[in-house]
């Protein structure tokens, strides 16, 4: 913990977006730098708010902000990049991510048909980034940030626009990191949204983080973690466990909303006790 009772390593920020006042739920973490800072994320514009009152706490406001690096452009990570191209930040995302960001409409109407009328309440206004504002990276790219070097790694199977950043022994793994609680007893889930989650392209991005170089996982559900081995390799186990339960499940062809009840049954029958 740092002076200022918030949660850190090193010089790297979690900032808790409090999600429909939900502690622990989505972070944008913050690097500072001598003019400002950067962040790793935006969270959801229903958020912006929290992000702002989050950045006071380190006497920083939305304008000083000079970079976003978004590891994909999900509502729940990306929402508010619009907004923060607004206030002055650059906003790095992946190529394919990118067209979507400029103009949203595709993707806010695939949300709208999974969320309904829940669209705003749970994820607030998504705006368009002015193309002056975006930054388009490629795999293995090294962006310099005032002294400040973030490698970006394309790391698709949650998303096919994904990417997973390294900085400092840190790897912000969005979500082909999973999900992990930084309370409680050490679990993952895996988020697989269709129709872009791919098993054995997730399992190749894996393979990849492994062979990465990094000391602490930061998921953006939910904190950073000093246990990378292990959180890799549960994740590569989950994996296994879901191909299975696919495999059992899936030849009978069952009505989707039954897959869905089934598959929830499944994941909260692996929740530790």
């Amino acid at each position: 913990m740092n002076d200022l009772g918030k949660p850190s390593t090193g010089n790297v920020q979690t900032l808790d977006l409090n999600f429909k006042g939900i502690q622990g739920t989505i972070a944008s973490y913050l690097i500072p730098h001598s003019r400002g800072g950067i962040l790793i994320e935006t969270g959801p514009g229903s958020t912006v708010k929290n992000l702002t009152k989050r950045l006071a706490e380190y006497g920083l406001k939305p304008a000083d902000i000079s970079d976003v690096f978004l590891t994909h452009i999900h509502l729940d990570h990306g929402g508010a990049a619009g907004w923060m191209a607004r206030q002055g930040a650059r906003i790095h995302v992946h190529p394919v991510g990118a067209p979507h960001l400029i103009n949203p409409e595709k993707l806010l109407k695939s949300a709208a048909r999974i969320y309904g009328d829940s669209m705003e309440t749970l994820w607030g206004d998504f705006l368009a980034v002015p193309e002056t504002q975006l930054s388009i990276l490629e795999d293995n790219e090294i962006v310099e940030v005032n002294g400040i070097k973030i490698q970006a790694l394309d790391t698709p199977g949650h998303a096919n626009h994904h990417f997973a950043y390294l900085y400092e022994g840190i790897c912000f793994s969005g979500d082909i990191g999973g999900v992990r609680l930084s309370v409680g007893p050490r679990h993952l889930r895996l988020p697989m949204p269709p129709p872009e989650f791919q098993l054995e392209t997730w399992r190749s991005s894996l393979k990849r983080l492994a062979a990465a170089s990094f000391s602490r996982i930061a998921p953006t559900h939910f904190g950073i973690f000093d246990d990378p081995g292990w959180h890799l390799a549960t994740l590569a186990k989950t994996l296994d466990e879901i191909e299975v339960w696919m495999q059992a499940e899936l030849p009978t062809d069952p009505p989707v909303e039954a897959i869905n009840a089934r598959f929830l049954e499944w994941t909260q029958g692996r929740l530790p006790i």
